[in-house]
């Protein structure tokens, strides 16, 4: 089976062998909220996947 690219291009891989993706909802319209909130969706978050999703989609991992 071969790996879903678009999924891959999301997230990313650190040295420990965790997975991080950047958080969702910060491209616009973030004028409004507080200087918190932005700074809190500046920061990536980690995943945890479960077997059936890493199978699905990062088969090569």
């Amino acid at each position: 089976m071969k790996t879903n690219k678009s999924y891959t291009k999301r997230i990313r891989v650190t040295r420990t062998g965790k997975l991080v993706a950047r958080k969702a909802g910060q491209n616009h319209f973030n004028a409004k909220q507080s200087g918190s909130t932005r700074a809190g969706k500046r920061r990536a978050t980690s995943l945890s996947l479960t077997a059936r999703v890493v199978r699905r989609f990062l088969p090569g991992t």
